[in-house]
């Protein structure tokens, strides 16, 4: 037999095999077909989550003990809450209960922030503290052979903190750059407003701000822990590889000694809501090209029984991407990319929101669309299979939860501290698979009051106030509260009062550093031309941005024209504007989240507005001085729209830039997309010395 005919037989072997397999699993389908069911199985009955029975102990200094003893994985998680949350801030010091949590573990005993963060890695744990709104807690996570570590440190840091006072700075600077960026933030501005509104003068509607961080000392941390932080009314919970007995010895020999009485009460909220009827709190942020919407209401002490129904009415009508609000607003409508809503638990009475983040245009749709979807909650039955899909969607879910002993700590604490029963845990699926549309109509009702809710807006007033006033009366305010009128949102400009003395020719280059390492660099220049001023600007920050920028203005800040190209995360982008007969026109290309957008610019620049690639060159000539702050009308290029920009003299430090030390104005800018923090030279010619962006690790430092 020669090759040919041999590979002919090979082949011909393989194509029988290949048919035989096929007729084999033809038949195999199609008998299985045949016994395949139609339907799903029916679902096994609800049965209570499988946690070990809690065991309690009091120890002698009166601290509560829980265990959930685990010995499945070796594994411990010990979770130690005491009743000093925010809501027990002192007045006029709030973050005070955040201060000393983000502190707490930065030094205790004889360990340093770094010995501490040493000692629980290299066991393979963590350890971290947080407070909330009612509550103060240390967490600990590690390998349940290395449970007197965890006891070790957690009692350090509770009985002996240290309170460092660079780490008190530090975490003071850090708290500082936050709420700078938060003030940006139309989501954090909406959620600020929104508690304020909600509770009043309440605690729960305080939220820390610069004065109030500015003015907690070291003394007032130490006091706040040495009065708070007492082990009357504190909650010890350990889920995982212990015993209860082992857990009592273990605690009462890393408490011994820390005794102390019980902590005052706090303020706790009725369960009333005072609020009658609807009403609009618009917070006017000018050129904003998006609202953000969050409305809701007061609800209930957190043992009230129609919690369950309540949750199941929620997770219907806002709970999820397969809600109500979600498929409406989004897949529907296209109004955003998700609208959500949720029930919020405190130890004194809850609220419930409803949230969705929309363009300018359809903004009061949204809020209209927003209240119907509540009113339809409250007054018709859900039909049955809606229904029960979003029941086996929560009930399903929750052993999920409950996974790992953080997670079992976690559920079990915050069911002892809100004053549950005490098989709420273990019940939680029953109860929550017992709700009928009925009591979860019954319960909307209370919960979610479309007839008296609270909406607050963020966005541009002047292209909002008249539409929402037709929906319930609206109260205007700007982002740090000040009470607005409605010609107030009428945006006006004026001439710049600058010392023109300090405009002159000049040359800077910045070095970019990311995380304190160079990163790429920016040159600038200034030079007078025959009819006023023109600016360069040439960025290069890694594969970030590459762009040229120029922008000419007259003698008299009249703006010519500004034209920009470059790239941007790789996206081609470039502006063509020109300024003239009080007006801008032209084209910008500019990358956004979804791709590029090309916007033709055609809008009024009033008298004294600037191109805010223009904004820099200017700052030299601004009169710095302690407490100063100057807001100015700039037209947003990129975008072709005005919005009001503030920079506000924050105080003086001396910078170490590699032009050398440099005494400077440290300036924060506020508005338009993001907050930026400037450090302007004291000294003439009052160079731009340093410019950080907030919320980010980057930096640019005056080179030569």
């Amino acid at each position: 037999m020669n090759h040919s005919s041999a590979d002919s037989m090979r082949q011909r072997s393989f194509t029988i095999g290949r048919g035989v397999g096929a007729a084999l699993v033809f038949a195999t389908a199609t008998a299985a077909a045949q016994t395949f069911p139609t339907r799903p199985p029916a679902a096994l009955p609800i049965t209570t989550a499988q946690f070990p029975p809690f065991q309690q102990a009091t120890l002698v200094n009166g601290l509560k003990l829980l265990v959930v003893s685990n010995p499945r994985l070796p594994v411990l998680s010990i979770s130690l809450s005491f009743p000093a949350g925010t809501q027990y801030d002192p007045t006029g010091k709030s973050g005070m209960a955040e201060m000393v949590a983000g502190v707490l573990t930065k030094g205790a005993g004889k360990r340093d922030a770094d010995g501490i963060s040493a000692a629980i890695e290299g066991v393979g744990g963590t350890l971290s503290a947080g407070a909330g709104s009612d509550f103060l807690a240390i967490d600990v996570n590690l390998l349940s052979e290395n449970a007197a570590l965890g006891f070790e440190l957690m009692a350090d840091v509770v009985m002996h903190p240290t309170f460092p006072e660079k780490e008190v700075e530090l975490y003071r600077t850090q708290t500082l750059s936050g709420l700078q960026l938060a003030q940006s933030s139309p989501a954090a501005i909406a959620a600020r407003v929104f508690a304020r509104e909600l509770y009043g003068k309440h605690p729960y509607g305080r939220s820390a701000d610069p004065a109030s961080v500015k003015a907690i000392t070291r003394d007032d941390l130490i006091a706040f822990q040495q009065s708070r932080l007492a082990p009357r009314g504190a909650l010890l919970v350990l889920a995982g590889d212990i015993t209860l007995e082992k857990a009592t010895e273990l605690a009462n020999a890393a408490f011994k000694g820390w005794n102390g009485m019980k902590a005052p009460a706090g303020a706790l909220l009725g369960i009333e809501n005072a609020r009658t009827t609807s009403a609009i709190v618009l917070v006017h942020r000018p050129g904003s090209v998006q609202s953000n919407i969050v409305l809701g209401n007061l609800t209930w002490s957190p043992s009230d029984p129609r919690s369950y129904a309540a949750t199941l009415a929620n997770k219907v009508l806002g709970g999820g991407g397969d809600s109500r609000l979600f498929m409406i607003l989004r897949e529907q409508k296209g109004w955003t990319y998700g609208a959500y809503s949720s029930l919020t638990r405190h130890l004194g009475t809850g609220y419930f929101t409803a949230s969705a983040e929309v363009r300018t245009e359809v903004t009061d749709s949204s809020v209209k669309e927003l209240l119907s979807q509540i009113n339809k909650i409250r007054t018709e039955e859900i039909p049955a299979k809606e229904f029960e899909d979003a029941k086996s969607a929560l009930v399903g879910r929750f052993p999920l939860q409950v996974e790992t002993a953080a997670q079992v700590a976690a559920q079990v604490s915050t069911a002892q501290l809100l004053g549950l029963a005490p098989d709420y845990v273990r019940t939680y699926r029953q109860k929550l698979a017992a709700v009928t549309p009925a009591t979860a109509q019954a319960a909307a009702k209370v919960a979610m009051r479309s007839d008296a809710v609270l909406a607050v807006v963020v966005g541009d007033g002047s292209k909002l106030y008249d539409k929402l006033k037709a929906i319930a009366p609206v109260r205007i305010v700007s982002p740090d509260g000040a009470t607005l009128s409605p010609d107030d949102l009428v945006l006006k400009a004026g001439a710049l009062d600058l010392a023109m003395d300090r405009l002159v020719a000049r040359s800077d280059s910045f070095v970019v550093f990311l995380q304190g390492n160079p990163f790429g660099y920016q040159r600038n220049k200034l030079e007078k031309t025959a009819t006023g001023w023109k600016y360069t600007e040439d960025t290069n920050i890694g594969p970030v941005i590459q762009q040229h920028t120029e922008v000419t203005f007259s003698n008299d800040l009249v703006m010519g024209a500004v034209t920009q190209r470059g790239k941007q995360q790789g996206q081609e982008m470039k502006i063509d504007v020109s300024y003239a007969g009080g007006r801008a026109k032209g084209s910008a290309v500019t990358p956004q989240q979804k791709g590029m957008k090309t916007v033709q610019v055609d809008a009024e620049m009033p008298l004294g507005a600037v191109d805010d690639n223009a904004v820099v060159p200017l700052l030299p000539a601004f009169k710095w001085a302690a407490g100063a702050k100057f807001t100015v009308l700039v037209f947003q290029s990129g975008k072709g729209s005005l919005a009001p920009i503030t920079f506000t003299v924050a105080g003086e430090e001396t910078v170490d830039v590699p032009a050398g030390k440099i005494a400077a104005w440290r300036v924060e800018m506020t508005g338009g997309d993001g907050a930026v923090s400037f450090w302007i030279e004291k000294a003439t010619p009052n160079r731009l010395v340093k410019i950080g962006v907030v919320g980010t690790p980057l930096e640019m430092r005056l080179a030569k």
